[in-house]
């Protein structure tokens, strides 16, 4: 019995179990939370400099846009203000008629410049228009594009 007794007596004294250094576990912690608050500030400044290049092109997309519907509002009421050009002087026309050809010659001669007119008018407009969108738009595209080369980079 005395060899039974001895045997756990023995084993647990050539046992070692693992010892804690708490010096080691607190440098690892310092340095994770150190790599932590680094890239907690990394990430930071990328999304302050991503929200100030936002602002500065909301700013600059609604200065354009205001400017652009300026010159489309210009534009409209000059379209406008020849549009009731020709027709008084259509009406001054129409006043001295003598017969009905030539009633009817200054009729198809006002109608003809009237659609000229309005084919000009609407292909100014147009363009105005689709270079006013372009340029509202780009601002925020560019950000746009640039925030996804970054994040992609990132």
């Amino acid at each position: 019995m005395s060899k039974t007794a001895t045997k756990p007596a023995e084993f647990i004294q050539n046992v070692e179990f693992p010892t804690f250094d708490a010096s080691k576990a607190t440098d690892q912690f310092r340095a994770f939370a150190e790599k932590g608050v680094e890239q907690s500030k990394e990430a930071y400044a990328k999304l302050k400099t991503g929200a100030e290049s936002t602002q500065k092109a909301v700013e600059t997309t609604v200065e354009t846009a205001k400017a652009a519907g300026s010159e489309l509002s210009l534009k409209t009421i000059a379209a406008l203000r020849t549009n009731a050009e020709l027709g008084f002087s259509h009406l001054e026309s129409l006043v001295g008629v003598k017969s009905i050809s030539e009633l009817i010659e200054l009729q198809t001669a006002f109608v003809r410049k009237g659609v000229e007119t309005a084919v000009a008018q609407a292909k100014d407009l147009q363009a105005a228009s689709t270079k006013a969108a372009e340029d509202v738009s780009k601002p925020l595209k560019d950000v746009f594009e640039k925030t996804f080369k970054d994040l992609k980079v990132a």
